[in-house]
């Protein structure tokens, strides 16, 4: 971590022989261990901690000075489970979040490993580790859809040489866990290889019984995000996981998990962790960590507990506390510093040694990671007639945001336009290589999309919805001159779009930018009958097998539940 000759430098510093780089004088401030705030003076050289406590260096000179009275500081918070595809990226997403105090990612790495491959993921990841901010990834064992080559992509080999980072903490999340279960050799083989690894394996087990948090407690399962109520939360920490309590776009439950935990006097704020879950872009207009943190202060939770979940309880529970969540010697000198302990939004951020934001205001933004190692987003084939002919008899009908259900089409889909007195609307699936497509009819997406097209996807392939197949040719080829992006037309002109130009699925603008378009482009569908709470993510699970009940997949329209293809996909 530290090379031997950094170490001789602070230990140089302890001896009085040289002076750090920075003290905080008059410092109050948490102690993770003791669970209580205490008064001193934070030795600092270069990203690391050399000394808290009681006593002053004795050399100064040159030593930036800060006097810390009136100030709290508490270690920087941790995001335990970030999904940092959504719309932004990576670097993007950490440069907003640290400003708002939250200074260290753990990862999903789907979208890396999928559109990438290893050699390029690990050189992005190479740069990001540059940015004063802390990264750490999970390794995936499935892609949470049903892929052609699922088998060929999600092979032990290529998995392990993920778990062999030291940066990787945690396998999973387990969205596949039914065949786990099952006994799926090649699934049973990497949650074997993350265990003998040291790697934490995260569930993903919603609305899950007893019995079968048991069972895969037994096959290697750590801890679950997906308590949807104060008997859930209870319910897998009597099963012996580590419960992380969500508070994203789709299931903004924190609230209501943190009430009955207090109501049920269960005294375990020291187990217990936050996440936003991969939120779309315009839920964090007020806030990451630091939003969940002001969730449970406004509950009820004591504040020391309260920012111990969103620190210290993640790096202890990950076993990265020798690094991150203490306020204390040899740790990385990340910091928030803030105005009252009820406040956890930071006038001032100290990550990794370097300043973030000082007195409000942001320093330099994040500018590190060479994006043109993800490779363009440029189709090289159009569509065609026979490319919108719709003649299956069955549909997805959408029950809410994410959760959809089959449904008979009793329509006439040899029109050009289908009549917006109606919610149902053509809906394909097609590959970003022009290979295949999946056309059906989604009923409950709007009354009043004419075209949309969207190269933002679980896969990345390309999803088309509307009313017109005109409208939606439209779509498509803008779509495909913005090389990637979201884009809604209508009467020919379009209506609202997110050019996404990092590999057809992440934007390249910074967060208050993406979080304008994205506004603007759920509103203009709202505007046009679509009611649910998030398109981005009706977008983005379309495909995704983790959820009942039909999903349109690239093998075809699949049912969840019966694990079969209803309509297979069409050779282009």
């Amino acid at each position: 971590m530290w090379e031997q000759h950094e170490i001789q430098k602070q230990l140089g510093i302890i001896n009085g022989k040289e002076a750090p780089d920075l003290i905080i004088q008059h410092a109050t401030y948490l102690h993770s261990i003791f669970k209580k705030w205490v008064t001193g003076n934070i030795w600092i050289q270069g990203d690391r901690i050399v000394y808290a406590g009681g006593r002053m260096p004795a050399m100064t000179e040159g030593a930036e000075i800060i006097d810390a009275t009136g100030k709290k500081i508490v270690p920087g918070y941790i995001e335990p489970h970030v999904h940092p595809f959504q719309l932004y990226n990576p670097e993007t997403f950490a440069d907003y979040a640290g400003i708002l105090g939250t200074t260290t990612f753990l990862s999903d790495n789907l979208t890396f490993f999928l559109l990438l491959g290893n050699e390029r993921a690990f050189k992005l990841i190479s740069q990001l580790n540059e940015l004063p901010f802390s990264f750490y990834w999970w390794a995936r064992f499935d892609s949470q859809t049903v892929l052609q080559n699922e088998r060929e992509v999600f092979n032990l080999e290529a998995i392990a040489e993920w778990l062999k980072r030291d940066d990787v903490l945690m396998g999973g999340e387990l969205t596949g866990w039914p065949r786990l279960m099952n006994g799926d050799p090649e699934m049973t083989a990497s949650v074997n290889a993350a265990k003998k690894a040291g790697k934490k394996i995260e569930g993903h087990f919603p609305g899950a019984s007893e019995r079968t948090l048991a069972r895969m407690k037994l096959l290697g399962a750590d801890g679950d995000h997906e308590a949807m109520t104060a008997d859930e939360v209870e319910s897998r920490l009597l099963q012996g996981y580590a419960a992380t309590l969500r508070h994203s776009s789709i299931r903004p439950d924190l609230p209501d998990l943190l009430k009955g935990i207090i109501d049920k006097e269960l005294d375990v704020f020291d187990h217990l962790m936050m996440t936003t879950d991969g939120s779309t872009p315009s839920f964090h207009i007020d806030g990451v960590m630091d939003k969940c943190i002001q969730v449970a202060l406004d509950g009820g939770v004591e504040p020391i507990d309260a920012y111990l979940m969103a620190s210290y309880n993640v790096a202890r529970y990950y076993g990265v506390d020798d690094l991150h969540g203490v306020i204390a010697t040899g740790r990385y000198a990340t910091l928030n510093f803030l105005e009252d302990e009820r406040n956890p939004v930071p006038t001032d951020v100290l990550s990794k040694g370097k300043w973030l934001k000082r007195e409000n205001a942001s320093t330099e933004p994040f500018k590190q990671v060479d994006w043109s190692l993800v490779s363009e987003f440029v189709p090289d084939f159009d569509l065609d007639e026979k490319d919108f002919d719709f003649n299956d008899a069955v549909g997805i009908e959408m029950v809410n945001d994410v959760i959809t259900k089959p449904y008979e089409v009793s329509l006439d889909l040899s029109v050009e336009e289908l009549s917006s007195e109606h919610d149902e609307s053509f809906l394909m699936l097609i590959d970003r290589h022009g290979k295949w497509r999946v056309n059906t009819v989604i009923k409950g997406f709007a009354n009043h999309v004419q075209g949309l097209a969207s190269s933002y996807s679980n896969t990345g392939d390309i999803i088309l919805i509307g009313k017109d197949k005109n409208e939606m040719l439209l779509a498509f080829r803008e779509m495909k001159r913005m090389k990637g992006g979201m884009v809604l037309v209508e009467d020919g002109e379009i209506a609202a779009s997110i050019p996404l130009p990092i590999g057809g699925g992440l934007s390249a603008e910074r967060m208050e930018v993406l979080i304008d378009q994205e506004v603007a482009l759920k509103q203009a569908l709202a505007d046009r009958g679509y009611k649910h709470g998030d398109a981005v993510y009706t977008f983005l699970f379309l495909q995704s097998t983790h959820l009942p009940y039909i999903r349109a997949t690239q093998v075809g329209l699949y049912h969840v539940m019966k694990n079969e293809v209803i309509i297979p996909a069409t050779e282009r």
